[in-house]
């Protein structure tokens, strides 16, 4: 999963929230140089990246594309489901995505010092793009995309894989919603966090008699 996936299945903690966003440039054992909420929030993105890479249904997804891609394929599919995530936003999360997405980019740039040096270069663009809202549409996808093709060993085949999108969305959807059920699980039963989604009517009751 990518930015926006791992944002949304950190719960409530804002340590948490800056671990699982800051994950995949954190290696080894370095974690441990973090506060223990940080560094759940670490060890939290290596097991949903794991879960994710493992998943027969990421991988059906996955092989859609590996003509393009070929080994790659999984690193696109991470950020077409985060496509589905953003358009569909409101039948996962209670909040808008605006406003999450307001908080997000709060929590990090307050906790800006303890950020690895390689996501204190590009937070100031995902903010001003708005970068994790913009997935939800097509040209958002597409920037995406493009740009992790200049700065990364992603093929440069965004044309290639947005056509193979179109092509299957409804059955690339499909799988997405399934595999978002099994995550959702997982990440509530195997790390005791809290993913309150709009269905969780007995969950949200809860969490506002809690608040008062």
């Amino acid at each position: 999963m990518n930015f926006l996936a791992h944002q949304y299945l950190s719960g409530e903690s804002d340590k948490v929230k800056i671990g699982n966003f800051i994950g995949d440039f954190i290696k080894g054992n370095k974690y441990q140089d973090y506060p223990p909420e940080v560094q759940k929030g670490i060890l939290l993105h290596r097991n949903i990246d794991h879960f994710t890479d493992h998943h027969p249904i990421v991988l059906q997804s996955s092989n859609r594309f590996k003509k393009g891609y070929k080994r790659y394929s999984g690193v696109v599919i991470d950020v077409i489901y985060d496509h589905f995530l953003a358009r569909k936003w409101d039948e996962y999360h209670t909040q808008s995505i605006s406003r999450f997405v307001n908080k997000s980019h709060e929590i990090l740039v307050k906790n800006f010092l303890i950020l690895p040096a390689k996501v204190k270069l590009f937070l100031p663009f995902l903010i001003q793009s708005r970068r994790l809202e913009s997935y939800s549409s097509m040209d958002g996808l597409q920037a995406a995309l493009e740009i992790m093709a200049r700065r990364t060993s992603l093929p440069a085949q965004t044309d290639y894989a947005i056509k193979t999108l179109i092509d299957q969305y409804s059955d690339i959807e499909n799988e997405f919603d399934l595999f978002m059920t099994d995550l959702i699980d997982y990440v509530r039963t195997e790390h005791q966090i809290i993913v309150i989604t709009p269905n969780d009517s007995h969950l949200n009751e809860e969490k506002q008699t809690t608040k008062l």
